[in-house]
């Protein structure tokens, strides 16, 4: 199961949620929804994004992708990345949508749930990348521009370019 949006702020107002969820959940908030999940304030969680995102992921025993420059993929077994990517074409509305349909789909073809998200970060971070580049600046990117550069993105992770 994925978890994103106004869907991260409904739970966050549920009591013991984290325990509804299925092993193998993932939670993909940016700061402020990772806020309201914890009660951290958002200044707290960039202080220490990737300190915070694991610390969650234990705790609550999912694997936790804190959307932002630079994203951070936690593992509630202690693994951590940090994907190499922080281009403002990312923060635009719908973006995180794709992100959230790019894990899916690989969860969907059967990768596990910590393997589907760095991979669905990844993928989604060059995406981002490569729709900026051909719109001449990021804040020229949609969503729709950053999912139509999903396919040239893993391309490339796979080594077909």
């Amino acid at each position: 199961m994925i978890v994103d949006a106004d869907a991260l702020r409904m739970i966050s107002e549920m009591e013991n949620w984290s325990a509804m969820l299925s092993p193998g959940s993932i939670l993909t908030p940016h700061p402020g929804e990772m806020a309201a999940l914890t009660g951290l304030s958002k200044d707290e969680i960039q202080k220490d994004r990737s300190g915070v995102a694991s610390r969650f992921a234990k705790t609550w025993n999912v694997v936790v992708i804190l959307k932002g420059a630079f994203t951070v993929v936690a593992a509630p077994d202690g693994r951590c990345a940090i994907e190499p990517f922080a281009t403002p074409a990312l923060a635009r509305a719908g973006t995180g949508d794709v992100l959230a349909g790019t894990v899916g789909g690989y969860l969907a073809q059967g990768v596990e749930s910590w393997q589907a998200a760095v991979l669905g970060a990844y993928a989604h971070g060059r995406a981002g990348e490569l729709a900026a580049s051909e719109a001449g600046a990021p804040d020229s990117v949609l969503a729709g521009d950053v999912a139509r550069c999903l396919a040239k993105s893993i391309a490339e992770l796979r080594g077909n370019l």
